[in-house]
């Protein structure tokens, strides 16, 4: 057997690869013979058919069987002794007039070979990794909703502003008759709010669904209406008032503190705050991150310039389709997967050139605290080491989860590895300031 390579250019070569008789003749041999040995052929002994007639029904099978085992074996031990980067699987080249019958036969393969390029994390400008901080009006109106959370509702005759009422909304047009209950603060525009300040149970509002709600999703429930139906709504509806209560706001004391993080651990609104704050911007850290990954990828896509074996790729995305393409079909597909194949090339470069790569005890240990800290969350906070290793291996026994985890795993290595070396500036801002520059 021989297998040769000849370059075409830096991204295309064709391989060749030589099969003699000798190299499949005495393995084609064997299994005819193991044929023959259990064949059942009317007008014959088993074990007793002409190796002939063997040869004759089954030879032409085996050979291509064999010949094509020996070829693909051959071809990937190839690819990895000669250490060639191929992207997607090399493509048989098609021969006119094939002859089977021959004894000596030469196959061609399309090779797409992955670029030489050297990353670039950023360009001139330095990439904004955001710090978000809880300020002082996020503090506030999360201890405001704490203190409704744990507060009570007191029955009273008037509605007035930040009550909470009771009610029936009808349309017989539209069939809607349905019991809810609204808070004023979710109400939209003063209009609307006066509509129901000083009515008393009893008293029907008429009211417009179109600009009801500050959010819109507070239709669907206070109607019994699916999305749909509530996207653009614009009916009247009649609100019939059965309840007026008002949100007594619990007290801010140690009963309140010990509730929210066990007994002691608070006590002080002065305490009370920082640790809102601090668990606000713990979770902020999450987003910042995110948008930081997301902000790398797209400019490291955007400096790093490299070529592709284009002409290849549309060929192997025809040729491994789960359905037949056209030429123009397959070139749409190559485009809208272009960007993801470019960036992959590009983190697989980052993970082997940094040895990024994940181990199995590193990713123990990550699923350990994904462990950890759930069961924090419910009140779990010093979990033994046996209770982590156990629940860890049964998590890392299924392979959907392996593979989830490590994706989490890498994208953390990744992360870190971007901020040591990317070029950075960090701009502090609130949460609103952050979603408005970001999602603007």
């Amino acid at each position: 057997m021989n297998i040769s390579k000849e370059q075409l250019d830096e991204l295309n070569a064709i391989v060749t690869v030589d099969i003699a008789k000798e190299d499949y003749n005495d393995k084609v041999d064997n299994i005819l013979k193991d044929y023959r040995k259990n064949a059942n052929i009317p007008g014959f002994r088993k074990g007793h058919v002409p190796m002939g007639l063997v040869k004759k029904q089954y030879g032409k099978a085996v050979l291509v069987d064999e010949v094509n085992k020996l070829l693909q074996d051959a071809l990937n031990k190839y690819l990895t002794e000669e250490k060639l980067d191929v992207l997607g699987n090399p493509l048989p080249k098609e021969k006119e007039n094939f002859d089977w019958d021959a004894d000596n036969y030469s196959f061609e393969f399309e090779l797409g070979l992955a670029p030489k390029f050297e990353v670039k994390l950023s360009g001139k400008k330095a990439i904004t990794h955001y710090k978000i901080v809880a300020n002082e009006e996020m503090v506030d109106n999360q201890i405001k909703t704490i203190q409704k959370q744990y507060g009570k509702l007191v029955s009273k005759d008037v509605v007035e502003k930040e009550d909470v009422v009771a009610g029936t909304f009808v349309n017989e047009e539209k069939e809607i008759s349905n019991t809810a209950t609204v808070s004023l603060e979710k109400i939209k525009g003063k209009k609307n709010l006066d509509k129901f300040i000083g009515a008393k149970v009893g008293d029907v509002i008429t009211l417009k669904t179109k600009g009801l709600f500050n959010d819109n999703h507070d239709l669907i429930g206070a109607l019994k209406i699916n999305h749909d139906e509530a996207h653009d709504l614009n009916i009247e509806v009649t609100f019939t008032v059965s309840e007026v209560n008002q949100q007594e706001l619990a007290d801010l004391d140690q009963e309140l503190f010990d509730k929210l993080y066990g007994p002691g651990n608070v006590s002080t609104v002065t305490e009370l705050k920082e640790k809102i704050k601090q668990d606000a911007e713990l979770q902020f850290v999450q987003q910042s991150d995110q948008q930081l990954l997301n902000a790398i990828t797209e400019n490291v896509l955007e400096n790093t310039k490299f070529e592709l074996p284009v002409e290849f790729l549309q060929k192997w995305i025809r040729a491994t389709g789960e359905q037949a393409l056209t030429e123009d079909e397959a070139k749409d597909e190559y485009e809208k997967s272009e960007k993801g194949l470019r960036y992959q090339l590009i983190e697989g470069k980052i993970i082997n050139d940094n040895n990024l790569q994940v181990t199995f005890d590193e990713l123990k240990d990550f699923a350990k605290n994904l462990i950890k800290g759930q069961m924090a969350q419910f009140g779990q906070n010093s979990p033994e080491d046996k209770e982590l290793e156990d629940i860890a291996a049964r998590i890392l026994s299924n392979q959907d989860e392996v593979k989830r985890i490590s994706e989490q795993l890498m994208s953390q290595k990744l992360l870190n590895y971007y901020k040591e070396n990317a070029k950075l500036k960090t701009k502090e801002v609130s949460f609103d300031e952050f979603i408005k520059e970001v999602y603007k």
